[in-house]
């Protein structure tokens, strides 16, 4: 079973052992069989995380905060978690925040600039990004494009 699903796609520890508990898969069994898994090397949360982080982060654009909790909904632990995010570093996901924004900014054109910044930073938001970084990129995104910008938009 724990195989066939590793040939699907990578799991984490986590989940083969929650797809064997499912299973009705008496615990002892299921442990000696991810034991052996992870001594071959068949399930490796480190390598798994790291892999995920790298695909997420540059695929998807999603920031820490949301990798961090991927990672933790599929039962990576949190010392492999924090290892993993840090290889994002902040100038790396700002300038991924920045790419998202210009990839988005065309399809906002003809709305107000408070529209536009609230959509765009929505949209970073969803990705996991802070307030703060996602209102700088979007305001510098606007000002490239010659729009003025509040300067106390968004109210806090």
């Amino acid at each position: 079973m724990c195989l066939r699903l590793l040939t699907m796609a990578p799991k984490t520890r986590a989940q083969l052992a929650e797809a064997l508990r499912k299973r009705d898969v008496p615990k002892d069994a299921a442990d000696a069989v991810l034991d052996r898994f992870t001594e071959l090397g068949l399930i490796n949360d480190e390598a798994f995380a790291e892999a995920w982080v790298d695909s997420r982060h540059h695929g998807r654009g999603l920031a820490r905060r949301a990798l961090a909790a991927e990672l933790r909904h599929r039962g990576v632990d949190g010392d492999t978690v924090s290892e993993a995010v840090e290889r994002v570093d902040d100038d790396q996901e700002v300038e991924t925040a920045r790419r998202l924004v210009e990839r988005k900014l065309a399809s906002t054109r003809g709305l107000d600039p408070q529209a536009r910044t609230r959509r765009l930073a929505g949209m970073l938001a969803r990705k996991g990004y802070g307030a703060g970084v996602a209102y700088r990129v979007v305001r510098e995104a606007l000002e490239n494009e010659g729009v003025a910008v509040e300067e106390d938009y968004p109210p806090v």
